[in-house]
């Protein structure tokens, strides 16, 4: 007999975990300047210490993906809520890089853990509506933002407190999931539910084998500061050209499926990169715009909170590829106005454009392959994921280090470059889908 579960417990414990996850972000968005400042760290060592908070997570979501159908969905949850803990209890004794790098190994871990089990969690609860209730799951990305943006502002700039106590505020929501997860019943995945083998869900990855190697090398660069990728080399484009033809073999010609999932996997190296790495470097990128950084972050995250929640009618007059091609034209507007911007009430307007443009990345993302490539299964949405989340490591030093060299605002102009590319891709990706409902 098949047991019953509580869908509104279940998706409310669910955001509560992707709160905790999102405020670790507002957090490190703040306590930047601190280990700049008192701690002595360069931009590109903070970059490299904050970098596990990224592929861990990756590493998190990949071996959940892969295992979650095996361990079970509570499992994953559980794993979630004991990497959260020893990782923010070890980030309250950081006060090195390397004990820096270490908090955010478990941080990185208990969040990619959330997204693991509660992204086909979401999905599985709310069959008929995966696009809009995972918007609205992601609501709490941003939202959570903003409360630590706000807690961030008026904990440590208006009372003067240190960064330990706002860390220790996290245990709060920390809590509350974990008692709301606590003996519920949480059911199986959508691809064990309607019988998708094992097998099935690795081919309809399109190139599971390559995908994941080239993302645990992603890793590896993004960990090891002595593993550098040269782009001024034209070796390193001969790699990605023989990489990119590796993978077209391994989807048309081994598994005999299309290439929309390696598309949107690249597609999600640049919309994270886009909108974690812009954000998490806040700080210094708009230190001299006349506003604190921090209410800029609170207004940009608020922006997208109230999008994802209200994002049900624009997907469905858009669709998904409509809304992705939207925002990839706002974030190359917003970003380079933000490279140009003077003055607060400009670098504002310019970050509501960017705000618009970042908002729907994400979550539409995931929705996306949830709707057109279903049998990719919870594997699917946690490579998206983690692709997502690695690529922003490989882009967070990058970042810090044309922040100390070149200045912020050349360094947001370098970042506009990203979401043209993505004009590009979804672009192609809304005729190729036209085309395809056509047929």
């Amino acid at each position: 007999m098949q047991q019953t579960y509580n869908s509104s417990r279940l998706f409310i414990a669910s955001c509560l975990a992707l709160l905790v996850t999102s405020l670790t972000f507002a957090i490190r968005a703040k306590i930047e300047g601190v280990f700049s400042s008192d701690y002595g760290l360069t931009g590109e060592e903070i970059g490299w210490a904050f970098g596990p908070a990224f592929w861990g997570f990756t590493i998190a979501m990949f071996v959940g993906g892969l295992v979650i159908d095996v361990l079970k969905t509570r499992t994953i949850v559980w794993m979630a809520f004991f990497s959260h803990l020893i990782g923010l209890i070890l980030l309250l004794t950081a006060k090195d890089k390397t004990m820096l790098f270490i908090s955010n190994v478990f941080i990185g871990f208990g969040n990619g853990s959330v997204e693991a089990a509660c992204n086909p969690l979401v999905a599985t609860i709310y069959p008929n509506t995966k696009t809009k209730m995972l918007n609205r799951f992601h609501v709490w990305f941003p939202g959570g933002i903003v409360t630590g943006g706000v807690l961030a502002w008026l904990l440590m700039t208006q009372m003067g407190l240190s960064w330990q106590v706002l860390t220790s505020l996290l245990f709060i929501p920390l809590a509350l999931y974990g008692y709301l997860f606590f003996g519920q019943v949480i059911p199986e995945t959508e691809r064990v539910a309607t019988g998708v083998s094992f097998k099935d869900m690795l081919r309809n990855v399109g190139a599971p084998f390559t995908i994941m190697a080239l993302v645990s090398f992603m890793i590896l660069v993004a960990s090891v500061p002595s593993v550098t990728i040269d782009f001024n080399s034209s070796i390193t484009y001969i790699g990605l050209a023989v990489i990119v033809g590796i993978i077209i073999v391994e989807a048309r010609v081994m598994n005999k499926i299309s290439l929309l999932f390696p598309l949107m996997l690249f597609g999600m190296f640049l919309t994270a990169s886009t909108e974690l790495g812009t954000n998490q470097w806040i700080n210094a990128l708009l230190e001299g715009a006349g506003i604190d950084p921090m209410i800029i972050l609170v207004v940009v995250t608020g922006i997208m909170a109230v999008g994802r929640y209200f994002a049900g009618p624009l997907i469905h007059r858009l669709n998904p590829a409509g809304v992705l091609l939207g925002s990839a034209v706002f974030s190359v507007i917003g970003l380079y106005l933000l490279s140009i911007s003077e003055g607060a009430g400009m670098t504002m307007a310019s970050a509501v454009l960017f705000a618009i443009g970042i908002c729907y990345f994400w979550p539409t993302m995931l929705g996306f392959v949830a709707e057109y490539i279903p049998k990719s299964g919870a594997l699917g949405l946690s490579i998206m994921g983690g692709a997502g989340m690695v690529a922003t490591s490989m882009v967070l030093p990058i970042m810090g280090r044309s922040i100390d060299e070149a200045g912020a605002q050349m360094t947001l102009r370098y970042m506009a470059v990203l979401p043209v590319i993505l004009v590009v891709i979804f672009t192609f990706l809304v005729l190729y889908m036209r085309n395809r409902k056509a047929h």
